[in-house]
């Protein structure tokens, strides 16, 4: 199956909103096999200093980008709007 990268860069002032949907997005996360998506690696993207989660980054796998597209809508930090920018690309691994 093919592995695509998730790169989500979080709205201006979202900290607060991430923080309350944690639990709900991890819910989401834990449910994505059942969606066909398997998260291969992920996590929350720092700032620069390290203080203040930014984002997510994820890499999955899955049938096809239908599939990931349909997984990150249903998320609650999409959702709710913690995201403000999402791409996906398809990702072809060449090392780990």
């Amino acid at each position: 199956m093919p592995l695509f990268a998730v790169h989500a860069l979080d709205a201006p002032n979202a900290l607060p909103l991430r923080l309350e949907l944690y639990a709900a997005h991890r819910s989401h996360r834990d449910d994505g096999e059942a969606a066909g998506v398997q998260i291969i690696f992920g996590g929350p993207l720092q700032s620069d200093d390290g203080s203040e989660m930014i984002g997510s980054c994820f890499i999955v796998e899955a049938p096809d980008r239908m599939a990931v597209d349909s997984f990150i809508a249903g998320d609650p930090f999409m959702r709710q709007g913690v995201w403000g920018e999402v791409s996906i690309s398809r990702f072809l691994r060449r090392l780990g």
